[in-house]
């Protein structure tokens, strides 16, 4: 029986990029608590919360 080749996709290639942002203190602690109520990691959290940013934001 032949088995299947593993395949690794090459990081970043799955539609997502790494980036570094600062954020004050008081706002990780908030993002973390609402993490932790919500069963969810920070990082899905934050994107959750910019998709939603995003797509309902107003320019003046």
């Amino acid at each position: 029986m032949k088995s299947e080749p593993l395949k690794i996709k090459r990081r970043g290639e799955d539609g997502h990029k790494v980036i570094t942002v600062r954020i004050r203190e008081d706002t990780l602690d908030a993002l973390d608590k609402i993490a932790a109520e919500t069963n969810r990691s920070r990082n899905e959290l934050i994107n959750i919360i910019l998709s939603h940013g995003v797509q309902n934001l107003e320019i003046e």
